[in-house]
């Protein structure tokens, strides 16, 4: 009989436990489920890190910090495609316009050259004075005019020509690219727009969108214009030149600029 009782026990004592492990375990099933989940906004696929667009550093072209007066200096003033697509910037016509290979072979003359990506629809007229202001600092610290150059291509010519007019110095250089066609010829007439300095047209005699500027040579006579020459290439690409770093208007460029 003992054996029998102790044997009861043993069961009844088996069978409590099992059920207060049943009762610990729903309990822990429905704190895990009332667990609060992470917020999604928190949760980031990785498919969205890897489709960042890469970053283009140009800060090797920002306006120095510290200015050297014994350096020459050249600001390249880039195509409106760059304001409209940002960088790499793809034309169908003309393909890519190299805007960093084109910047490090101007640098490759010992230039310190000074370039930034424009806002999306650049004002030409502000972005001018901007450049000014940056020409006129550098000329305080002690550069002499004759080692700034202001070379500009397409919208980026247009403003060249306007920071030529509101600078009004005879000896800075400036390099407009394919910029001249009728319509802007009439605006910058319309305007009183004049050219000072020395300044050097180059354009492709294929480009159907730019022409000659002798016309506003012409009207900048007697004004403030020092010296001008017009270069026209026929490589056949048309208003692509601008695009690709090419020798048939970089060296012109550098010459200009006073390199030999």
């Amino acid at each position: 009989m003992l054996y029998k009782h102790c044997r009861q026990t043993i069961i009844l004592f088996l069978i409590v436990n099992f059920i207060a492990g049943c009762g610990n375990t729903q309990n822990q099933t429905l704190i895990s489920l009332t667990t609060p989940l992470p917020p999604t906004s928190s949760i980031v696929p990785t498919s969205t890190l890897e489709q960042r667009s890469p970053s283009h550093d140009l800060s090797d072209y920002a306006f120095p910090d510290l200015i050297d007066a014994t350096q020459q200096y050249m600001f390249y003033l880039h195509g409106k495609i760059i304001e409209d697509q940002g960088i790499p910037a793809i034309s169908p016509d003309y393909g890519e316009y190299e805007y960093q290979a084109i910047l490090e072979k101007l640098s490759n003359y010992d230039f310190v050259v000074i370039s930034e990506q424009r806002a999306k629809n650049t004002d030409s007229l502000e972005y001018a004075r901007m450049v000014v202001e940056q020409i006129t600092t550098l000329m305080s610290a002690g550069v002499p005019a004759k080692n700034i150059t202001v070379v500009g291509a397409s919208k980026g010519a247009g403003i060249t020509v306007y920071v030529s007019h509101l600078l009004g110095n005879n000896e800075v250089n400036f390099v407009i690219m394919a910029i001249c066609n009728p319509d802007n010829l009439k605006g910058f007439k319309q305007d009183q727009i004049f050219l000072f300095g020395n300044v050097l047209s180059i354009y492709d005699s294929s480009d159907e969108l730019a022409g000659s500027c002798q016309e506003l040579f012409t009207f900048s006579e007697d004004k403030g214009i020092s010296k001008y020459k017009e270069v026209v290439l026929n490589i056949g690409t048309g208003h692509g030149i601008l695009y690709k770093p090419l020798d048939e208007w970089i060296i012109p460029v550098i010459q200009w600029a006073g390199k030999p």
